[in-house]
């Protein structure tokens, strides 16, 4: 697979709670450069995130990240406020608890009003697969695809674990036709990304993949140049 595929799927990320503007600089002029989907960051950078890149790249921001606990009030004033300050995607985390209490009308509800607030942004649903039963993964899947959301997601990637081909797998067999999906979390090798896009993934939440990639490329200019 080109290494220009399996970077259009990414949405190159820095979401740690120490990141400083120089280091969101960085991800989106890396986002900018090697044709990145989208550059995932903090909301707090969103506004000087899009102004800097314009249209040159996609902004993503999370909602209600990481623990998805925040009232349904709140999750939809963030994606408001971090629509207007330009964000172009909506990554948003589901009520973990309200899931494993089977309150599936209020999840379902829930996610229909933040892809309500969006409008025409792409919306992706975080399940927080490793904290799931599979039987919660397919419920998941069926709350997904009724409320129209764009895209099912992995994972956060501060949780116990990160994106498992397992729940791709069952994540394809589940979800209505025209639901993306989106790994994310421990994606750390050129083979990881590309099985998890010969599974079906459109989307891959990442740092490691470009960082691999300018590593790559400076190890060749170290090499081409005699040292």
């Amino acid at each position: 697979m080109e290494l220009k595929k399996i970077l259009s799927c990414v949405d190159h990320t820095l979401l740690l709670q120490t990141s400083k503007w120089e280091e969101i600089k960085e991800i989106l002029d890396d986002g900018i450069k090697y044709n990145c989907a989208s550059a995932c960051i903090p909301p707090s950078f969103v506004k000087r995130a899009k102004e800097y890149v314009k249209d040159k790249l996609q902004i993503c921001t999370v909602i209600g990240f990481p623990n998805g606990y925040s009232t349904s009030a709140v999750k939809v004033f963030e994606t408001k406020d971090a629509i207007a300050s330009g964000a172009d995607e909506i990554d948003m985390v589901i009520n973990i608890g309200d899931l494993k209490d089977k309150k599936y009308d209020d999840i379902l509800d829930e996610i229909k009003q933040i892809k309500a607030a969006c409008g025409e942004k792409i919306l992706k649903v975080i399940i927080e697969a490793c904290l799931l039963t599979d039987e919660e993964k397919i419920k998941m899947c069926q709350i997904v695809s009724e409320a129209k959301a764009d895209y099912i997601k992995t994972s956060t990637g501060f949780s116990t674990s990160g994106a498992t081909k397992e729940d791709i797998k069952l994540f394809s067999e589940h979800i209505a036709p025209g639901v993306k999906m989106k790994a994310a979390g421990g994606i750390s090798s050129i083979d990881d990304a590309v099985d998890y896009i010969n599974l079906g993934c459109s989307r891959l939440g990442t740092s490691r993949i470009v960082k691999i990639i300018k590593a790559s490329e400076n190890n060749s200019s170290d090499s081409g140049s005699g040292y």
